[in-house]
């Protein structure tokens, strides 16, 4: 009996692990569909923004400080048709990204190539030369750092691990930066969640332009319910009312949308109400895809031209790329890929309160916003960026800096610091996952007793 028993138990054990790869194939779990999706869209932008390895992407920057089973993800680059494809084991749960001039990589996690490639703009952003020209107006710094401030930049513990740029500047001029091994001025570097602020701006030059106003309801055309009582301020503050998770550290809406759906900004708004407009801070990636969503539909033909021709080109941001979901809508919440230097340019911009080179381009105390505060405790603002630095955040505890001290944040160690008081930026870059540790504010703190 016994004998009989453990002979069907076998045969049980071996029809169920036939069946995996069948599973695998028909059904992939999510949790592999987001693991390929993240490694077919990262590799893709590093190798054809970014101009990296692709094996070096695939190790050091989704690999290296990911979840485990993206260890088993497999993939491969076609050059010719800018096309990246992923599948864990090289078999199963197949996703992909694709490369447009312009426009950079977006996911095409159903791996509709047709559909990706009819987003695309004519000309594709090239990065500035070196030029004798002082920054921003060129590329060369100001003067050598101060020894205090080379000590600071030198300093491991201050900078980070996984630091890829550092900047500091200085009544506007570059007086220090310093970059990782296998990193260069000249190396295009993701912003992820600092992409929310440039959005901001985008919205702002629309403001200007009378063809948004935060007070605009009824923002899109499927919300005809209680959803149309959402306002733009709403939706910029973080204060929607939508349902949205934001967790990382699993399968959760966010990851879903980034690396699921092929059209991101159409999930975020079929998102529900949980909560009466403009009453409860929740942050949400999602609420950024829907924001760009709605000025594009403002724009219609015009929109994909749109940030290079009122913000990147007045700035000079000649690298950035701001990259679109597979149906076109840029990835607002996420994937801006720009120079460390362009980066700073914007930073600039916004230290001083919106003009640049004499023109206003963002309107009266439209920056004032991105410094007052949404009411949350978290540190959040009326306009996409923060009062409060990570580790503050975190802590609750001040850091100690200039009273009027606000941030641009990217989750994975990105950060731009600006001290409109001090006339300073700091920008700090790197790939820094939240769980090392580190957090900037002890480097900001730093160059700010240094540049006194």
């Amino acid at each position: 009996m016994i004998r009989k028993l453990l002979i069907g138990l076998g045969a049980v054990l071996i029809a169920g692990l036939a069946g995996v790869p069948i599973w695998l194939f028909v059904a992939p779990p999510e949790l592999l569909r987001v693991a390929d999706g993240y490694a077919a869209k990262i590799v893709c932008s590093n190798v054809f923004l970014a101009g990296r390895d692709a094996q070096a992407v695939l190790a050091e920057d989704v690999q290296a400080p990911g979840n485990p089973a993206l260890k088993l993800v497999k993939i491969k680059v076609d050059t010719e048709a800018h096309r990246v494809t992923a599948r864990f084991l090289g078999l199963f749960a197949p996703s992909g990204a694709l490369y447009r001039e312009g426009l950079g990589c977006a996911s095409v996690p159903d791996r509709n190539w047709t559909a990706a490639q009819s987003a695309h703009l004519t000309e594709a952003p090239v990065i500035a030369p070196e030029t004798d020209a002082l920054w921003p107006e060129g590329s060369r710094d100001e003067t050598a750092p101060s020894p205090a401030i080379a000590k600071i930049l030198a300093d491991p513990q201050l900078t980070g691990p996984g630091m890829r740029a550092v900047l500091i500047i200085k009544d506007g001029r570059i007086v220090a930066e310093t970059y990782g091994k296998g990193f260069t001025a000249q190396t295009r570097l993701l912003g992820w969640s600092m992409t929310k602020t440039v959005n901001a701006a985008l919205i702002g030059r629309l403001v200007q332009a009378g063809k948004l106003s935060l007070e605009d309801k009824a923002l899109l055309p499927q919300w005809s319910d209680a959803r149309g009582d959402i306002r733009l301020r709403d939706l910029t503050a973080m204060k929607s009312g939508l349902a949205f998770n934001e967790d990382y550290g699993d399968v959760s809406d966010v990851s879903r949308m980034l690396y699921v759906q092929p059209d991101m900004a159409a999930f975020a708004a079929a998102m529900p109400l949980t909560a009466k407009p403009g009453t409860a801070y929740s942050y949400s990636t999602g609420t950024s895809f829907i924001l760009a969503r709605i000025w594009m539909n403002k724009l219609g033909a015009q929109a994909l031209p749109y940030p290079r021709e009122a913000l990147f080109g007045p700035l000079g941001m000649t690298s950035a790329v701001l990259e679109t979901d597979e149906h076109g809508t840029f990835a607002a919440g996420s994937y801006l890929y720009a120079t460390p230097r362009d980066w700073a340019r914007f930073g600039q911009l916004l230290l001083q309160d919106g003009v640049w080179d004499g023109e206003r381009l963002l309107p009266e105390n439209f920056v004032g916003l991105m410094r007052t505060s949404n009411g949350s405790a978290q540190g959040y603002t009326q306009m996409q960026t923060w009062l409060k630095g990570p580790g503050e955040s975190d802590t609750g505890h001040s850091a100690g800096l200039p009273a009027d001290t606000f941030w641009l944040r990217g989750h994975d160690g990105q950060s731009i610091t600006i001290m409109p008081s001090h006339n300073l930026i700091v920008l700090r870059m790197g790939l820094t996952p939240w769980d090392t540790g580190y957090r900037p504010e002890a480097l900001v703190r730093a160059v700010v007793e240094a540049s006194k």
